[in-house]
């Protein structure tokens, strides 16, 4: 099996015990360029709060989209969304990526933000 379908295999693997909980998701997804967030319904047919490195608010600010500084202004940018829209506690979907890096600098920032995982 190669890398691309082990990360899909655990990604699936951590929905379906999300999907039990029937309760918000904060779902991540990068790329070695960007990285993004998504909140998402507990029945998961609506996205309720969205924010990412290709969005100019953020853009603006950092001088390169793909590290660690640009993943925690994208954690601060979804739980201010998400705290707008009335959302305050969420389970955090990492899509099958190992919870180090980038993905829990976001993670963190989101926390120290407000959301509660």
């Amino acid at each position: 099996m190669d890398k691309k379908n082990s990360r899909i295999k655990r990604a699936l693997k951590l929905r379906s015990k999300i999907k039990k909980l029937n309760a918000n998701r904060l779902s991540v997804h990068k790329t070695s360029q960007h990285i993004y967030a998504q909140i998402i319904s507990g029945d998961g047919a609506t996205t309720l709060a969205s924010a990412s490195t290709n969005q100019s608010a953020i853009k603006s600010g950092l001088k390169n989209t793909g590290n660690i500084a640009a993943a925690v202004e994208v954690g601060k940018h979804i739980a201010q969304k998400a705290i707008a829209a009335g959302i305050t506690e969420v389970a955090f979907d990492r899509s099958g990526f190992k919870y180090h890096g980038r993905v829990k600098a976001l993670a963190d920032a989101a926390r120290e933000a407000g959301l509660k995982f």
